[in-house]
């Protein structure tokens, strides 16, 4: 609507300016015909007088129209060009509030995608396969965890691996050998993930890391949640080990970016992000600069809203958490290219911000 609105004003504007130009014209033409009336009144001598005093006063209301033409196209100028920036306004604020709703959205998707996760790792840790290739470590036992880890994998697409871990840092099974078979027998013990979950306080405790890449998973951007497998599957058991689930990071964000609520043209000026804590690109809808760049946001420490900067619309929100998820510090972005997109001319001025 707010589209409309401004097109609007910008064809009153249009249709305004032509008529009065066609008045002035008329007004030219009314003026040459008095000049020459007066002529052919003066001509005629005292017989012409009563006709040269018409001709005389043609030409000054003609003078008059024309200056009321001017000055009623001076102010039609003026109020359209402060509709036009209103409107301009209007349009900026109208789309950041909807911007910043489905950055919202979009990292509210995550948000309970990796709950999901959280709870995952909590209950895996449980399954009996798993705690006996701790309890009872041998290769039959760690064969048994490998297969049932495998059944998980093929119900749960989301995963690229799963990692049964013992105290010392050694992997004793995974779940796709035959895909990852450098990943048996790997040392760990120096990954936070594992330290992080062997000093975890009981079976309710779990461990989230930001997204990186994995060597050991062929380099794919993975996000890792850790556990620790305690004995008897008891909440405070000893800590026999650990579980590292490995989230396949990559399709899950490109589904959530590339699927927000843009229209098509919309997503044509549009660049939807996902910033972890410090900021860095974890997902991008153009691809780019994932895992490499670090976006920013300036001074904004707002959990949502929205600025401008120069030809730039930067709608974001901070993760809310969910249930007893409370997320990373993570935002979803959107970054919009007013100037590709019509949107309000900005000249000179300080970023606009807006805060929800």
């Amino acid at each position: 609507m707010q589209d409309d609105i401004l097109g609007l004003a910008l064809q009153v504007s249009r249709v305004t300016s032509e008529k009065i130009s066609q008045i002035e014209t008329i007004m030219r033409q009314t003026r040459l015909l008095a000049l020459n009336a007066r002529i052919e009144a003066a001509r005629a001598g005292a017989s012409g007088a009563a006709f040269g005093v018409v001709a005389h006063e043609m030409g000054s209301v003609s003078d008059h129209i024309t200056e009321v033409a001017q000055e009623l196209r001076s102010e039609v100028q003026a109020n359209v060009a402060r509709i036009e920036t209103i409107g301009g306004e209007m349009l900026v604020n109208f789309r950041g509030a909807r911007l910043q709703d489905i950055a919202l959205n979009a990292v509210e998707i995550i948000d309970r995608n990796l709950y999901e996760r959280s709870c995952d790792v909590r209950w895996w840790a449980t399954d009996s396969s798993v705690v006996e290739a701790l309890e009872t470590p041998g290769p039959n036992q760690a064969g048994h965890a490998s297969n049932r880890l495998a059944t998980i994998l093929r119900s749960y697409t989301v995963y690229l691996d799963l990692w049964v871990v013992d105290a010392s840092g050694r992997v004793v099974a995974n779940g796709r050998p035959q895909t990852y078979p450098s990943v048996a027998g790997l040392d760990v013990s120096r990954e936070s993930w594992f330290r992080e979950a062997m000093s975890t306080r009981d079976g309710d405790a779990y461990v989230v890391g930001d997204v990186e890449r994995s060597v050991a998973l062929g380099g794919a951007p993975v996000a890792t949640y850790a556990t620790a497998i305690r004995k008897g599957a008891q909440a405070d058991g000893q800590a026999l080990g650990a579980l590292g689930i490995f989230f396949d990071w990559a399709p899950q964000a490109a589904t959530v970016v590339e699927g927000v609520g843009l229209s098509e043209e919309e997503k044509e000026s549009a660049r939807v992000m996902l910033l972890d804590g410090r900021g860095r690109v974890i997902a991008a809808s153009d691809g780019a600069g994932v895992l490499t760049e670090t976006y920013d946001l300036g001074e904004e420490r707002s959990p949502r809203g929205y600025f401008v900067d120069g030809e730039r619309l930067v709608a974001h929100a901070l993760t809310p958490g969910y249930e007893t998820y409370k997320g990373l510090g993570w935002r979803g972005v959107i970054e919009y290219r007013l100037g590709q997109a019509g949107g309000a001319k900005r000249g000179g001025a300080a970023p606009m911000r807006a805060v929800a």
